[in-house]
């Protein structure tokens, strides 16, 4: 195969196929980590050798993370076979079972990693990778910590490497809106409920907060008191409220379910008051943040959420968003909330291990990142690749992280996370005390032991 060189480093001659068409970013140019990338091109060859990965990216994501693959495929020559599907959970343990898995899988839920790692079917990361990850992901501990699993044998080892993170711990808001009453940007719990009465005082309603979903109505109430969870109590207490190490109805978890209620449960503070919680679907619950005058000031939800903001808002100038800020009293740091996609190996190769080697360099995260909808936690990266402002703040949230936790409700039981949390927070808006909600969820969890 023809090779040529750029700028010293290795890529495809025009002539060499379908990968070149699909490098988008010139090499040397763009702010990339192209150094990197350039030593990394000199240390392996790979002509010959094949690496199949399957995970969740298809349509547009597939498309995407093509591009980040086709930049491995000039480096090294070998050729990468990426599919997607929409049922990939269940490809991957049905692959797995019958010994046809790929090199690498792409795992959207730690979960189902950690059951197949117990199982047998993954292998753990090459030696050193936990060190590398600690040192080099913001908050990296908390990234081992999340991809740490119990193998066969009941040995913990590292059983995957974070790639593709996203954001829960926002507060979207109009800019317009503050401005026009000089409102300020909180910087800590404190300053937020401080906020949150001054604009009572003023004479609006702070916030709009919805928990419709159709059947997973009470969804997004979960993840208020995740955020509360670690806002109020250490990081450990967090990892055993969800392996229910400490029961449901714990003090700390009630005491973090009350948090929301500060919020939630005062009719001056939630817009309809506090009977609309319940019954608002939660793709609606921020319009009111454009309304003339507002109908509300502030709405806590994850990064996807401006996909259903009306279409002519205008992200940056009609809607923006700030941290969702930690206690200060308490001095737990910056924790934050959200989720994440990790390879596992699944089908080990001299190759497999080489692409995890990729997938360290800054550049395999700038590669996705420039084209929009990819935050990463590797502290390595240059932020100023983000393809958008918006992007770009995202990412230096994450970066400033002192703690990171996955959404709780996901690691949990389905019939707890996905069920009695979801149905026991609705109970808590409609008028049941945090105590009997949470002493509910927890009998519900005996129940399936």
């Amino acid at each position: 195969m023809k090779r040529t060189f750029l700028n010293g480093v290795a890529v495809m001659a025009l002539t060499a196929g379908t990968a070149q068409a699909q490098m988008m970013f010139t090499p040397g140019e763009g702010g990339f980590h192209w150094d990197g990338y350039e030593a990394f091109a000199e240390n392996y060859d790979l002509s010959g050798q094949t690496v199949e990965i399957t995970g969740p990216w298809t349509g547009f994501e597939k498309e995407k993370v093509d591009v980040v693959f086709s930049y491995f495929e000039e480096a090294t020559g070998a050729t990468v076979n990426y599919s997607g599907s929409d049922s990939f959970e269940q490809d991957i343990v049905i692959s797995a079972r019958a010994g046809t898995a790929p090199n690498l899988a792409v795992f959207p839920q730690p979960g189902l990693a950690a059951d197949m790692a117990s199982q047998g079917f993954l292998t753990p990361m090459p030696e050193g990778m936990g060190d590398w990850v600690a040192e080099n992901f913001a908050a990296g501990d908390s990234w081992v910590d999340l991809a740490t699993y119990e193998g066969p044998d009941g040995e913990e080892d590292l059983y995957g490497l974070f790639f593709r993170v996203d954001l829960k711990s926002l507060v979207w808001y109009s800019p317009i809106a503050f401005d026009e009453m000089g409102y300020e940007i909180p910087e800590t719990m404190e300053e937020l409920k401080e906020l949150t009465q001054q604009i009572v005082d003023d004479g609006g309603t702070p916030w709009c907060i919805g928990l419709g979903s159709g059947a997973a109505t009470g969804w997004p109430a979960t993840d208020w008191v995740e955020e509360m969870m670690l806002r109020t109590q250490e990081p450990s207490v967090y990892d055993q409220w969800v392996d229910n190490e400490i029961p449901f109805d714990d003090p700390a978890v009630v005491g973090a379910i009350e948090e929301f209620g500060w919020f939630a449960l005062n009719d001056d503070f939630v817009q309809g008051g506090t009977q609309a919680v319940a019954t608002t679907d939660f793709r609606d619950s921020p319009n009111g943040l454009f309304a003339v005058p507002p109908e509300c000031y502030m709405h806590r939800q994850a990064s996807f959420i401006p996909a259903f903001f009306p279409d002519e808002v205008e992200l940056g100038a009609d809607a923006d968003f700030f941290y969702f800020p930690a206690i200060e009293e308490n001095d737990l740091g910056s924790p934050v909330l959200g989720a994440g996609t990790l390879f596992s190996i699944t089908n080990p190769s001299e190759a497999t291990n080489v692409m995890l080697e990729f997938l360290k360099l800054p550049i395999a995260h700038e590669l996705w990142m420039a084209q929009d909808g990819f935050l990463t936690a590797h502290a390595g990266v240059n932020l100023d690749v983000y393809a958008t402002d918006a992007q770009r703040a995202m990412g230096e949230i994450i970066a400033n992280a002192t703690t990171f936790r996955y959404d709780a409700s996901d690691l949990m039981p389905a019939e707890i996370g996905a069920g009695a949390f979801w149905t026991g927070m609705v109970d808590y808006v409609t008028g049941e005390s945090a105590e009997d909600v949470a002493a509910g969820i927890q009998a519900r969890w005996d129940s399936i032991k």
